[in-house]
């Protein structure tokens, strides 16, 4: 009976032999895919069908990965959140403040270019309170009698005439707004030159142009500005425009309602102006003052003409005995000098307090009189 091993123990080609073939095998495949690409397709279907395979394994990487990214993706969302919120409020903040700072600068160069278009001296103020009344349209500005201002100047802002100046302190002014209701300014109408005046109303936001005949052309849009009459507003500074003109058949006047130009509660800069009128003198009041010269000069010179009348009977007196001959009718020459002399004392002392040479010249013709006297006897 013939002996064979089992299946489980069968031996097939030695191990050196299978080495010998894999490594043939080998190195067939990698010169065959390496020099004519033939192991393309074969990993191509290989990746394909891993692919399902390789997803699954990387799940559980996955998936950590995404936690730990998503932890951290929160932490800094919040903090750049955060850093950004800061930085635009800062933005948001220095817009505002260069908003602010342009149109004071816009404001600075209007009121610049006011004052140089006006060509008279001119004091920036800023405006700092209003005044506790509620029944006067009054501000308070920050210049005074040290800073040069005085006493009814004009108020102006770039758009025109704001108030006047009716009260000085040494650091501080107080200015009554055109549209408080005892403010009058004297306007003219630019388009037709009519001449009235304006004044506030009690509501204090709108004007009022008063002594306006109703046969006057004025229309609603008409631009009113300063008429220089009063010599205390500069001609041509803009004040106001017409709103509304109300005429009523039993009235000799029309009623004329105009907003103010300038923006007389918004203003924060303002001019004040030192304006001098060039204005004539008044003729009523230089006769005035010439009929009063004359009537000074009337009262002096009876004064003077009784002086040189008591000067000359004087020297007419102590003239008398000295060109006298000597003899008896020089006795009664000589006496009427000595009768007269209290008229002349009375006279002389009032010429002596206005002429001290007199008493000079009075002592040279006594001694001349005294020589006289004493030769002829």
């Amino acid at each position: 009976m013939e002996y064979s091993p089992p299946p489980l123990f069968k031996q097939g080609p030695s191990a050196l032999a299978r080495l010998i073939f894999f490594v043939v095998l080998s190195l067939a495949l990698l010169i065959s895919d390496a020099r004519f690409k033939t192991l393309e397709v074969v990993r191509g279907v290989l990746g394909a069908g891993l692919y399902p395979l390789q997803r699954a394994a990387l799940v559980p990487r996955d998936f950590f990965m995404g936690v730990a990214d998503l932890a951290v993706t929160s932490s800094t969302l919040r903090a750049e959140n955060t850093q950004l919120h800061a930085h635009n409020l800062q933005l948001s903040q220095q817009a505002n403040e260069a908003a602010s700072l342009a149109a004071e600068n816009a404001h600075l160069r209007a009121l610049l270019q006011l004052s140089q278009r006006i060509g008279a001296q001119t004091t920036p103020a800023d405006i700092e309170y209003d005044t506790r009344d509620p029944f006067t349209q009054k501000v308070v500005i920050g210049g005074g009698s040290q800073q040069g201002i005085q006493n009814g100047s004009p108020v102006l802002s770039e758009d025109g005439v704001i108030g006047q100046v009716t009260r000085v302190f040494p650091m501080q002014s107080e200015v009554t707004l055109v549209t408080d209701k005892d403010q009058a300014v004297p306007v003219e109408v630019v388009r037709t030159g009519l001449r009235s005046v304006i004044y506030g109303t009690a509501k204090g936001d709108l004007l009022d142009l008063r002594f306006v005949p109703i046969s006057a052309d004025v229309q609603a849009g008409d631009e009113l500005v300063t008429s220089g009459l009063d010599g205390v507003y500069p001609q041509g500074l803009p004040v106001a425009k017409v709103l509304r003109v109300d005429k009523q058949a039993d009235t000799a006047f029309a009623r004329v309602v105009c907003l103010p130009l300038a923006a007389v509660r918004g203003a924060r800069q303002v001019l004040v102006l030192h304006y001098v009128a060039q204005v004539p003198p008044n003729p009523v009041a230089a006769e005035e003052a010439a009929a009063a010269a004359e009537a000074k000069d009337a009262k002096k010179k009876p004064a003077r003409g009784a002086e040189k009348k008591g000067d000359k009977k004087a020297d007419d007196a102590k003239a008398k005995p000295a060109g006298a001959p000597a003899s008896a009718a020089a006795a009664p020459a000589q006496a009427k000098p000595a009768a007269n002399p209290p008229a002349a004392a009375q006279q002389t002392p009032a010429a002596d307090k206005k002429q001290p040479g007199k008493k000079a010249r009075e002592s040279l013709r006594e001694e001349a009189a005294k020589a006289v006297e004493q030769g002829g006897h």
